[in-house]
Parts: structure tokens; sequence; C-alpha cells
């Protein structure tokens, strides 16, 4: 990767705009800003878990996924007339890739009957954080589509999937789960 020298202190935000990806500028209060907000969260979170994890397809697991999170950031971070040049986007076969992660993971994991109470195991707490944050993200791509601010049905798509992905990757962290009594 190359170096280079990136001024961070340029207070272009200071008067509460911020610069898509794709170089609109647009109020730190709209929609997709937040969006993109709860995206670098999800990130973060997804950092300390693969920090945590006990298990090295876990973390590698995880890395993928954070690497994933930039394609879709990207995207939700370009506007409509500008998505073509992205050098990726979450298209189909994005999409289809990842779901045939998703079955592999479940076809070797234990799936329980019943509510689990996160905590149990450090690495799978920060793990279920991120399946809420994905489930945050994906609320508001919902509301992104309604507003006609994304077009692509495949970003929401992948997005209801990483959700189901992070439930099955936290079962593989935490093998005795502490469920609610009924």
């Amino acid at each position: 990767m190359k170096r280079s020298k990136v001024n961070l202190i340029v207070k272009k935000g200071d008067r509460g705009f911020s610069s898509l990806f794709s170089g609109e500028r647009i109020s730190k209060a709209s929609l997709r800003i937040d969006t993109l907000g709860d995206l670098d969260e999800l990130g973060a979170v997804l950092g300390i878990a693969r920090f945590h994890a006990k298990h090295k397809n876990v973390k590698d697991d995880i890395l993928e996924l954070q690497r994933d999170l930039f394609v879709a950031g990207s995207e939700l971070a370009t506007t409509k007339k500008m998505l073509k040049s992205l050098p990726k986007r979450v298209d189909q076969s994005f999409v289809d890739e990842f779901e045939a992660r998703v079955k592999r993971l479940h076809a070797i994991t234990d799936i329980h009957e019943g509510f689990i109470i996160p905590g149990n195991v450090l690495s799978a707490a920060y793990i279920n954080q991120a399946r809420t944050l994905t489930r945050r993200c994906e609320r508001k791509i919902v509301e992104l589509f309604q507003k006609k601010e994304m077009t692509n049905k495949e970003l929401l798509r992948w997005f209801n999937r990483l959700s189901v992905y992070l439930f099955l990757l936290a079962r593989c962290e935490e093998k005795n789960p502490v469920f609610v009594k009924e």
C-alpha cells in the first residue's frame, strides 16, 4: 500500500458538512452520514471482537467482514450518479459468495433453541454487539431506499445476511451459551 502524507486537520467539516466518497458535500446531520457513522462503529466493534476472538478462523472471518464493510461503505458514501466509478460494489455475486459463507458456517455451527444472553465469552459479546449494529445499519439503509437515496437492493440483502452470519460467528466463539429461562 502506498504511503502518503494526508492532512487530517483540514477544517472542512467545521461548518457541519462532510464530503462523500464521491466528492459531494452534505450535512453531517443527514441520514446517509448517520448511516456511515453506524457503519464505522460496526467496523470498530468488529475490530474489538477480532482482537478477543479465541479461534483463528473466527479472527480471519471477522477481518474479511471488515474489508467487506469498506465495499459497502464506499457504496453508501457515493451518490447514484457516481456509482459507476467504484472499483467494487455489493452486487449479486458479492452477496451470493457471502451467502455461501453463511451456509458453510451454518453447517458446522451448533444452534440451540431459546434466547441467548450475551456475555459468557467476551469475543462473542462483541460479535453480538456488532450484530445489533448491523441491524441498526440495515434499518437506516431501508430508510435510504424509501427516500430513494439508495437503489442497490443487493446492499440491503447483504446487510440482512450479515446479521445472520454474525449470530453464527458468536455461536462459534461461545460453545456453551447462557439461555433465558422459560
